[in-house]
């Protein structure tokens, strides 16, 4: 466990130039201190004579101190600064800062009816986060995926004749209370996304790429009737949630908390029309990262009866009714030894996904080059977010030809004969990626050489795109979760009965 300190640094005639500074307890050298010191007294310097040079916005500085005797001690180098520093004796709330910068945030649905930035929050008087749960997640042991919930959840109400998006709140997790007629209990009304918060080795807490999360989250709703949300407030509710809990993170542990936002219709009547008042909520959960350099291969079954999607279809929306439909066919392929399904579509069996996943197939074509191809979005293909990843770090590389069409069975059995295939892998937000290495298909095993290959493909793309989400490797791709409403806040939050 560690504490943080929270040194809030504006300058009186700037209040937009903040420097802040994270601290962490335990033993700190003297000598660092000094050297602590000077660095807060340069950048707090700059920030005083920034006016003249008409510098609106300062960004600020992270000092992670791993091992500080006192907390005192940071506090009194503050103190001195302010004390010397006439200018900038006030401190300020990064409440004010927050909502000033976002004043001109619109709804992408409805400017008129945009979500509130404030945020109610009220915690839990003690944390489901004992000792026991606290060392499952420390030992390394295979948690079953969405079983270890954190202590709370962000809650956004819509009702349509009250202006629309109310007041964002977060609370203490509990279960929902629905009217036994709510729209999404009967005509599935509901949509959902899937992200993960990751604890850097700095102790930052990183998303990645949540704003295409959102966007998806957006157009998804659009295709049941369900209203737009502003990305903006739900991105900052995201980051304070993930803030409160970040303890259900540990800094030694290999794991990553998985952020659920869903979005109902809760409107209690029988009419089949769209909801007049919806419930957008995010759950957490701490899950294991998959951070380990020892890939599993799965065996797939592929099996031309069942269709996952279809054009004109909702496969290319993340809505529940997509994932209810493939749980029969799941559970005949791991009757049969199957760990997914290869999902194929029409007479000439177009491989689509690879159970909640998207498919890609790395191969040689009849020049001998090397492609990397994977289904283009045609309606019947969910965008994944790290589809979109693999596929522009690829082409950044420019190491080999990157296709996005259609790839039928017939097809991959041809070149798998001709030792043209090299790797066949999915990749989702859960495994990042997952290599298979055989197919079940027409009563014969297809068997596949991705787990053959020296330096492969799967490999290198689980490594890079890893490195950015822990924060080992820097890139815009990875969100730094900003954990200063939270710091300078805290003092304010309610406390549940």
């Amino acid at each position: 466990m560690y504490e943080t300190v929270k040194i809030n640094l504006v300058n009186h005639n700037a209040p937009e130039i903040v420097m802040f500074v994270y601290a962490y307890y335990d033993n700190f050298p003297k000598f660092l201190m000094i050297l602590v010191s000077i660095a807060i007294r340069m950048c707090f310097q700059f920030s005083t004579i920034a006016p003249a040079f008409h510098i609106k916005r300062f960004t600020y500085c992270d000092y992670f101190f791993s091992n500080m005797a006192s907390i005192d001690a940071c506090l009194s180098v503050t103190q001195k600064i302010l004390k010397q520093k006439k200018t900038c004796r006030k401190l300020y709330s990064i409440q004010h800062l927050l909502s000033k910068r976002n004043q001109s945030s619109v709804s992408q649905n409805d400017p008129d009816k945009c979500m509130k930035p404030d945020i109610d929050i009220t915690l839990c008087k003690s944390s489901k986060l004992n000792d026991n749960v606290t060392n499952i997640l420390k030992s390394g042991t295979q948690i079953k995926f969405g079983t270890i919930f954190t202590d709370h959840m962000l809650r956004i109400h819509y009702d349509k004749h009250a202006g629309g998006w109310q007041k964002p709140y977060i609370t203490p997790m509990e279960h929902l209370h629905l009217h036994p007629a709510a729209k999404v209990l009967h005509y599935a009304t509901e949509v959902f996304e899937g992200m993960k918060a990751y604890r850097s080795e700095h102790g930052h807490m990183n998303l990645f790429r949540p704003e295409l999360n959102l966007q998806r989250l957006n157009k998804s709703a659009k295709r049941v009737g369900l209203p737009a949300v502003d990305s903006d407030v739900l991105l900052k509710g995201i980051e304070r949630l993930v803030s409160i809990d970040n303890e259900w993170l540990p800094v030694s542990a290999p794991l990553s908390l998985y952020i659920r936002p869903n979005l109902i219709g809760t409107e209690g009547t029988l009419g089949v029309a769209q909801a007049d008042t919806a419930l957008l909520y995010v759950i957490m959960c701490t899950v294991g990262s998959y951070f380990s350099n020892k890939f599993k291969s799965v065996r797939l079954m592929a099996n031309p009866k069942f269709t996952r999607a279809w054009p004109g279809g909702c496969g290319n929306f993340k809505i529940g009714a997509n994932y209810a439909t493939t749980l029969y066919p799941q559970e005949l392929a791991s009757k049969i030894g199957c760990h997914q399904m290869l999902w194929l579509y029409g007479e000439d069996r177009q491989i689509t996904e690879v159970g909640a996943m998207n498919v890609f197939i790395f191969y040689k074509n009849q020049n001998g080059e090397k492609v990397l191809a994977t289904p283009p979005l045609n309606g019947m293909i969910l965008p994944g977010i790290t589809r979109q990843s693999v596929l522009e770090l690829t082409k950044e590389w420019d190491e080999f030809r990157v296709e996005e069409r259609n790839f039928t069975m017939d097809e991959l059995i041809e070149l798998n004969k001709n030792n043209q295939i090299l790797e066949f892998f999915g990749t989702g937000t859960a495994a990042v990626i997952s290599p298979v290495s055989s197919i079940l298909y027409e009563d014969a095993e297809v068997q596949l050489p991705t787990m053959e290959q020296s330096n492969p493909l799967y490999a290198r793309l689980f490594k890079t795109i890893t490195d950015i989400q822990y924060g080992r490797v820097a890139h815009p791709w990875a969100r730094v979760v900003d954990e200063r409403p939270h710091l300078f806040e805290s003092q304010n939050y309610k406390y549940a009965n």
